[in-house]
């Protein structure tokens, strides 16, 4: 039941919405992983965020795709509760009080056992619109031990702008969409988080070079 309510939300809700009223700049599709187990990672500036990135899946791989996301949040009412289980499949991460690293990243663990796609933004939280926060290393302590999994970055342009932070009403406005190659491996935490940083900014320079030469051509 979950898997045909998560496609009958994007084939009817989502898809229309990020085609017809979005429109998207899409670069980069190739390096979209469509196997697990792998992590997208990506900036965060909208609700709207994973929303596209899993709306880049067709129909039949989108029960593979789980994003990562707070529960302090997605879960604080029963509606909202049910909604992000039933048609994000959302793996909800608490972000308050202490827990072992290996207690609050078990369920993305048990997800990539099961060779599941996990979309998670490294920032932890929205940041102000087409603006980079810090990197948290949350990340590493999923993959450190996880030779089989890869790291594919991500880069959104606009979508701050389209359903900015505090705001509920939907502004049309061109969206890019930049998926760049996968990570390498990282021996410490600060060395990953250096590395997405890096991938983040050089997938951002990318992006504002294909809005200023208004190259979107397949790569």
């Amino acid at each position: 039941m979950e898997r045909v309510l998560k496609i009958l939300f994007f084939a009817l809700i989502v898809r229309p919405i990020v085609m017809i009223v979005l429109g998207l700049n899409l670069r980069g599709k190739q390096n979209l992983p469509v196997e697990g187990p792998s992590i997208v990672v990506a900036n965060h500036n909208s609700h709207l965020d994973a929303l596209v990135l899993m709306s880049l899946y067709p129909l039949s791989r989108l029960h593979k795709v789980r994003p990562v996301a707070a529960a302090d949040y997605f879960l604080k009412n029963r509606y909202l509760s049910w909604f992000s289980k039933n048609c994000l499949g959302i793996i909800p991460i608490q972000r308050t009080g202490r827990m072992r690293k290996s207690e609050l990243f078990a369920g993305c663990h048990e997800a990539l056992d099961r060779g599941e796609i996990l979309i998670l933004f490294p920032e932890g939280s929205r940041g102000n619109p087409e603006e980079l926060s810090e990197i948290k290393r949350g990340v590493y302590h999923i993959v450190h031990d996880r030779s089989d999994t890869r790291l594919t970055p991500v880069m959104m342009h606009g979508l701050g702008r389209a359903l900015p932070r505090g705001e509920a009403l939907l502004v049309p406005f061109n969206c890019d969409v930049i998926i760049g190659e996968t990570i390498p491996d990282a021996e410490t935490g600060e060395q990953l988080v250096e590395s997405i940083k890096a991938s983040f900014l050089d997938l951002q320079q990318y992006c504002i070079t294909c809005r200023q030469t208004g190259d979107y051509s397949p790569s």
